[in-house]
């Protein structure tokens, strides 16, 4: 009998040590090495919460301003892109019912932007490696991506839940 109670007792830690380590239950951004598993780095983050990615336009070297949301089912929402001038790659006008373009005080705005994503490819910048990350409450908090990327680095983004082991393979952005 004692032998039994033992048993259970270690099973019991055994199962625990491995629901801590393994069960996803941290809500976060991720950033991944583009078509890998490879976790590189990932941002604590909640349902509702916003984020921005900023940078230099490689062209014109003003900065661009993308600003998302995290849905409640996981996905990324864009609602709006800031922009300082016309060039390759930059929106001319509107895709979307709904969406507003707007000039003002030298910049444009494409607000009310509904475009969901589960996933979002991108690289970090290589002729002018400027991007930056941007959250908090009143966009307070930046990280630039060369502090945890390579430049010309492929990344995929994604909202996910982690694990410990996750959490401890990859690199925490901090502020």
């Amino acid at each position: 009998m004692r032998c039994s109670s033992i048993t259970v007792i270690m099973l019991g830690i055994f199962l625990f040590l491995f629901c801590l380590l393994f069960v996803p239950f941290h809500e976060a951004l991720s950033f991944y090495k583009q078509h890998t598993n490879h976790l590189e780095a990932y941002l604590s983050i909640r349902k509702g919460d916003c984020f921005h990615i900023t940078f230099t336009h490689s062209i014109h070297l003003t900065d661009v301003v993308e600003k998302y949301e995290v849905t409640e089912d996981k996905q990324i929402k864009q609602y709006e892109i800031v922009f300082e001038q016309f060039g390759i790659g930059m929106p001319a006008n509107t895709e979307e019912a709904g969406e507003i373009f707007l000039y003002e005080n030298g910049k444009y705005y494409i607000k009310n932007m509904n475009r969901l994503f589960p996933s979002i490819h991108l690289r970090n910048g290589k002729t002018v490696s400027n991007h930056r990350l941007i959250w908090g409450d009143r966009g307070e908090k930046i990280v630039s991506f060369n502090e945890y990327f390579d430049p010309g680095a492929r990344l995929t983004l994604k909202i996910e839940k982690l694990s410990l082991w996750q959490r401890l393979k990859g690199e925490k952005i901090d502020e």
